[in-house]
């Protein structure tokens, strides 16, 4: 009869509960339960198990560059890092707010790596990630308008709790890109947040997107009352490569 039970939760799909009901079976509980606990632990297990499982899914989904998270920020001095607007940004209460990030900085101080971070920890507290490199991404929806599925992407992306632009400003954009970065951005104005990496200075901005017009609009959506975050100091990536042993020795 166990099996049999085993093998209904599994049929549907009550993986968790199904878990916990074997490992009741094989390894019993020193003291015995009632009906309401057990009823209880197995669906408390399902539950988590169901968390777990969409956690993944949400992760997998977001695509990060970096697999980071807080711990592997560096704190360095030259970097200029607050370590408390750092930690208030991992609160994710600016998404809650619905409020927008502005990360600059220039090549290889850690933009990548800290957007990455943050959008994991956001997929940890349940919001739904979506991270793209911005000229891909352009390119992806350019490439669906010709036959008419960009909508769908659009209205993808509309949902997301955070959307994290990244290399953004590093190719111009052109009238077409233009047209779907304002898409995105008035999709989201006011309702969801959006991280922007750039190492272009928030300044220059209005010269990477074109069209004083609509980068008006654009950024007039974006820039009031965002969070804004410059990395300083040397390229990351050039002292590691300059110091190896260093970076061995963090691994040991």
């Amino acid at each position: 009869m166990n099996k049999e039970t085993a093998k209904k939760m599994g049929d549907m799909r009550l993986y968790g509960m199904q878990t916990a009901f074997k490992t009741f079976v094989e390894l019993p509980p020193p003291v015995s339960f009632t009906n309401d606990e057990m009823a209880h632990y197995l669906v408390q297990n399902e539950w988590d198990d169901r968390k777990h499982r969409s956690l993944q899914r949400n992760i997998k989904t977001a695509k990060f560059r970096y697999i980071a998270n807080v711990e592997g920020i560096d704190y360095n001095p030259k970097r200029e890092l607050d370590k408390n607007q750092i930690d208030r940004l991992f609160t994710c209460d600016f998404i809650k707010k619905g409020q927008d990030v502005f990360i600059t900085g220039s090549t290889g101080t850690g933009k990548s790596y800290i957007t990455s971070a943050v959008g994991h920890q956001a997929c940890l507290l349940g919001f739904k990630v979506y991270y793209a490199n911005t000229a891909k991404l352009m390119s992806i929806l350019k490439m669906a308008k010709a036959d008419g599925s960009h909508l769908k992407e659009l209205s993808r992306i509309e949902k997301q709790d955070l959307l994290i632009l990244d290399d953004f400003g590093i190719q111009a954009f052109d009238a077409g890109s233009r047209a779907l970065l304002m898409d995105i951005v008035e999709d989201r104005h006011g309702k969801h947040s959006t991280i922007i990496a750039s190492q272009v200075p928030v300044k220059n901005w209005y010269d990477v997107i074109g069209e004083q017009t609509v980068a008006d609009a654009i950024l007039d959506r974006l820039v009031h009352q965002s969070v804004r975050i410059e990395l300083k100091g040397e390229s990351l990536r050039k002292l590691k490569r300059e110091n190896p042993l260093e970076e061995i020795e963090k691994i040991i």
